[in-house]
């Protein structure tokens, strides 16, 4: 069987060819062999992570209608969802990292617009920084940046950064592909740990073009790959496209599991579920504010997971949870 083939080619510790990662995105989800594959991914991550999934927690500092006009995104100004700009105040982007603190986040993360002023995003982020303990891992979520701004980000205490090359960048979206790829070489140039994604998987994208990106992800050796399901924002004409299934997403999360080198110890996958989780995906995300999937001003009303649902879901998946700051971004400390 070729399935078994491949996954005792994958436990030897050799690396997957791009027409393997294909041959086990065309599996039928509910095939056995599928199932099979899930299963393996599941076991390495266990083995990879030390049986310890992370919950990381993300908020934005600001919502307003993004001219990047990303097709997936509820910021984008072509997508008429959210008119007014607003942003937090010192005081409220403080209280929210203090608060993802005190539920025991293993990572904090600051997300911004395209247009909100970096230099705002050093301010707002260095206080945060100093409201923190040392301990606790600042990621930031922030666009494309030279290795100057990179260092600068480093310099204010961030350890590490979320960026994705995202499926059919520059045809969805108004942003380069290879600026993508020139952010995430100097991001990691000014020593910050480069969380990524296969991301936003929908039912048009090709089984070719999924393990291409997985091998791109795989390519720079992040703290964390994974895959992400778009969700669609009602009324935008991204949205006709559909939506794949939770059982489609966890076989693209165990692919990509699969598809990485065993230095890669965390694979994400968004939103949080349990197919997810059984499937080798051992990092979700909680999320209050802003969320670019979302069309409520403040997530937690709305698609957003909490620290503790979050960590609810892996239980039910029987997974334990990492107390204490990331191990996937803090690989060399």
């Amino acid at each position: 069987m070729r399935v078994e083939e491949i996954l005792k080619k994958r436990r030897s510790g050799e690396s997957l060819s791009r027409a393997e990662l294909v041959y086990l995105l065309g599996l039928p989800t509910d095939a056995l062999e599928t199932y099979m594959v899930m299963a393996e991914a599941n076991r390495l991550s266990t083995k990879l992570s030390g049986g310890k999934a992370e919950v990381h927690a993300q908020y934005a500092l600001n919502l307003a209608p993004c001219s990047c006009d990303c097709l997936f995104c509820s910021f984008a100004k072509i997508n008429d969802i959210f008119h007014e700009a607003t942003e937090l105040t010192v005081e409220q982007a403080v209280a929210h990292a203090r608060q993802f603190e005190a539920d025991g986040a293993n990572a904090v993360f600051i997300m911004s617009t395209a247009g909100y002023p970096f230099e705002r995003f050093l301010e707002v982020g260095g206080e945060i920084r100093r409201n923190l303990h040392p301990g606790t891992t600042l990621i930031a979520n922030v666009g494309d940046q030279s290795v100057k701004r990179a260092r600068m980000l480093r310099d204010a205490g961030f350890t590490g950064v979320y960026h994705a090359l995202r499926l059919r960048e520059g045809t969805d979206s108004t942003l380069s592909p290879e600026k993508r790829k020139e952010s995430i070489r100097n991001f990691q140039e000014a020593g910050l740990e480069v969380g990524t994604c296969v991301e936003p998987v929908g039912p048009e994208h090709t089984n070719e073009e999924l393990a291409e990106m997985i091998e791109f992800t795989a390519s720079f050796n992040p703290a964390y790959s994974g895959a992400a399901r778009r969700i669609p924002i009602p009324g935008t004409a991204m949205a006709k496209r559909g939506i794949i299934s939770e059982l489609r997403m966890a076989q693209v999360v165990a692919v990509t599991r699969l598809g990485m080198p065993d230095s890669v110890t965390g694979n994400c996958t968004h939103e949080p579920c349990t197919l997810g989780a059984i499937a080798g995906g051992n990092l979700f995300w909680a999320e209050v504010g802003a969320n670019p999937r979302d069309v409520e001003e403040k997530t937690e009303e709305g698609r957003g997971e909490t620290v503790n649902s979050c960590r609810a879901i892996f239980h039910e998946s029987d997974l334990d949870v990492l107390d204490g700051p990331s191990r996937f971004y803090n690989r060399k400390r």
